[in-house]
């Protein structure tokens, strides 16, 4: 019965239409053929002596074509017999193009076709509602859609080519058929209802994007990536609420956690009132010593969420220990992060500049943060931008010692590599620790999956182009509740769950039961950052903690967390 509807369509397509009339060609041939060889069969018997009737005559011309061949009605001349083998080469000829035929366009492409649409949609139901429409998949969409999926949060990726479109629904995606550049994909796609609208394509494709989605809908929020500056203002014109340049943030991002130079509290990310920061353990007395023995809530109260240990993060408890490579996530208010810095400002590491290895998009990024900053800096870049300071460019081919020497990797106490090829930062990365064991190793790479190699191949902090991408669209969409810090580090502020109203964080033993650490209480206009264990929690606050997804699963099966009613 499904195929019903495709079959009534066939008459609203040319091709459709092609196959109807050839059909109908066909159909018009056999019986023909009928006709003719039913007035011969006549003939012949007559010259023969014998007489049919002419039910007699069709009912043997079918049988010869059809190959059945019942043998009751049969020649006795040659002619006749000469005759019968033409009658049954024509019918073998004509049933091996007219049955299959029929059987492929009206009944095997009408079921694959319902097949097909329901893998590929070519519109989505009515009550779908908070989406996010993807007008692509590539690294930066795929790893949004993993966070997407993590959240259970609705999504739908256009596709404008069948084939395509299969292949992806067969991967696991959610997908939808449709031309970027019609308005109706968009209404097809209920994009009054969608939460967000991203493109991650070329600029002059996310600006027609843009301008469509806008033609469709005056509302929806549009995310677009942009290479250039100039790209950037042209798609705002189009209509985008927010244009990301990946490059750029990535390479912002890589300046903020060079904390090689000093042990100071450098902020990473913020969530409402609440700051999160890294500061580096080396050369400190914090190394060698346990998180109970330093009591540094004693001292500042600033609340230590976790530690990174050559990419590793691992959840803060009493007994972690801090070693020489460790570096520290703290959570607390500007007041209490500078009472942090105040205490380890005199472990000053290092003024010696700092190497930046690439002078591409992210290079310059970095290079153009620290200088905000007022750090110093080398790059080294073999064809180096005519946009960087000259002074500060070291030319050559960062795989050769002498030219690393020259740019000061045996005094610097940070290398930042950016290059575009993820093969050649594993080797840089190796390289680079061999000459220095003891160096700050920051790393870019462009694909996910490569990131977990830089850490293994030595690097102390990585950074993928698609995580932050993906990162920076999430945020997005969920800005006001849940935050991305980093791979495997979230911030999230929910409702205060019934089971915890009016008990103390000592009592909950949440760290210990889940692994996520609260790290403030919001209460009316209220931010209490870092407060204390043995306060009851009150019954009408919220709670901002902070987690991987594995502690954040934990925590919400373990607490039942209500709905949020702003």
């Amino acid at each position: 019965m499904k195929s019903i509807p495709v079959v009534l369509s066939f008459l609203t397509n040319a091709q459709r239409r092609r196959n109807l009339l050839v059909l109908g060609k066909l159909v018009l041939t056999f019986a023909l053929l009928v006709v003719v060889f039913a007035i011969t069969f006549h003939y012949v018997m007559a010259w023969e002596g014998r007489e049919f009737s002419w039910a007699t005559g069709v009912y043997w011309v079918l049988v010869v074509m059809s190959t059945l061949g019942f043998g009751d009605i049969t020649f006795e001349s040659d002619v006749g017999r000469v005759f019968s083998v033409v009658v049954l080469l024509s019918g073998t000829v004509l049933m091996l193009v007219l049955l299959p035929f029929m059987f492929i366009q009206f009944f095997y492409v009408p079921w694959m076709e319902t097949q097909a649409a329901a893998r590929a949609p070519r519109s989505l139901p009515a009550k779908t509602a908070g989406h996010v429409i993807l007008t692509g998949l590539n690294a930066v969409e795929a790893t949004l859609i993993r966070l997407l999926n993590r959240s259970q949060h609705p999504y739908v990726v256009l596709v404008s080519e069948l084939a395509e479109a299969l292949r992806l629904h067969d991967e696991g995606y959610r997908v939808m058929l449709g031309d970027l550049d019609d308005p109706d994909t968009y209404s097809r796609a209920r994009i009054d209802q969608a939460a967000l609208v991203v493109t991650a394509r070329s600029d002059t494709t996310n600006t027609n994007v843009a301008f469509t989605v806008r033609e469709a809908c005056e509302s929806v929020t549009i995310a677009a990536t942009a290479a250039s500056a100039a790209g950037a203002d042209i798609l705002q014109l189009a209509g985008c609420n927010h244009v990301l340049r990946f490059n750029d943030t990535l390479g912002q991002a890589l300046a903020r956690r060079i904390v090689g130079r000093d042990a100071k509290t450098h902020v990473i990310g913020q969530f409402d009132e609440l700051l999160i920061a890294e500061a580096a353990a080396l050369h400190t007395p914090l190394v060698g010593r346990s998180l109970r023995d330093i009591r540094l809530r004693d001292h500042v109260n600033v609340n230590v969420v976790g530690v990174w240990d050559r990419g590793r993060f691992q959840i803060a408890g009493p007994e972690t220990c801090i070693q020489a490579t460790s570096v520290l996530v703290l959570a607390g208010s500007r007041d209490q992060l500078d009472a942090y810095d105040a205490l380890f400002c005199i472990y000053e590491r290092s003024d010696k500049p700092v190497v930046i290895i690439g002078g591409g998009h992210v290079g310059r990024a970095v290079a153009a943060t620290l200088d905000q900053q007022g750090i110093d800096y080398r790059v080294v870049d073999r064809h180096p931008d005519p946009q960087l300071d000259p002074d500060r460019v070291i030319q050559g081919d960062a795989a050769e010692f002498e030219v690393l020497r020259k740019a000061g990797i045996m005094e610097t106490p940070s290398v930042v590599i950016t290059t575009h090829d993820d093969d050649m930062n594993v080797y840089l990365t190796i390289f680079c620790r061999h000459l220095r064991p003891d160096i700050h190793i920051l790393g870019r790479s462009n694909l996910e999956r490569n990131t977990s190699t830089l850490h293994r191949a030595g690097a102390d902090f990585v950074m993928s182009s698609a995580s932050t991408g993906a990162n920076m669209l999430f945020n997005l969409l969920r800005s006001a509740h849940l935050l991305l810090l980093a791979e495997g580090l979230d911030a999230f502020r929910i409702p205060m769950p019934e089971a915890l109203a009016g008990r103390s964080l000592a009592e909950s033993h949440i760290r210990e039961a889940t692994g996520c650490n609260v790290v403030a209480v919001v209460l009316d206009d209220s931010f209490d950052a870092n407060p204390e264990a043995n306060r009851p929690l009150p019954a009408a606050a919220e709670l901002v903690l902070i987690g991987n997804p594995e502690s954040q699963s934990r925590f919400f099966a373990t607490f039942a967390v209500p709905p949020r009613t702003c």
